[in-house]
């Protein structure tokens, strides 16, 4: 694998492109270990009791709605956020996705899936209280990716 660096003053932010001949698992892995290095330090605008807080995404549990208001939930907090879900959907790293028309989950936090075969399955979330639910619609893409990260997990490990 070769690795170049090439210089343009011209663009507006940088950009990283991985050139590969497939996608396979090591470049699965590439990509999502230059994603964890880049979003270490992504924070998002969020308020609390009128309070503006710069949130480490990485903290994030997940984004939801509720009359009308996206809030973001860490494991011990609950922050309002200016952002419209698809907006968060455009900006947010790789390792968030959409689980239901009002949620937005972080699979690095996901604990389990209680699976409902009739309604949502619950999702819950490691060290905390908290739990958010993931539409049938969505929840054979969610499951799909928990196995990738699993199976990149094991192969990091061995």
């Amino acid at each position: 694998m070769k690795i170049r660096i090439q210089t343009d003053n011209t663009l507006a932010e940088d950009e990283i492109i991985l050139h590969c001949r497939t996608e396979n698992q090591q470049i699965r892995t590439l990509r999502n270990s230059i994603e964890d290095l880049i979003t270490k330090s992504f924070s998002i605008l969020a308020c609390q009791k009128k309070n503006e807080i710069y949130l480490p995404v990485s903290n994030i549990l997940f984004f939801e709605t509720s009359n009308s208001l996206i809030y973001a939930h860490t494991k011990d907090d609950m922050y309002e956020v200016t952002y419209k879900l698809y907006e968060l959907e455009e900006f947010l790293p790789g390792y968030f996705m959409r689980i239901s028309k009002s949620a937005i989950v972080n699979i690095h936090q996901i604990l389990s899936i209680h699976r409902n075969l009739t309604a949502s399955s619950m999702i819950e979330f490691q060290d905390t209280h908290k739990q958010t639910y993931v539409s049938r619609h969505y929840f054979k893409v969610l499951k799909s990716r928990l196995e990738e990260k699993r199976n990149i997990n094991e192969k990091e490990t061995h």
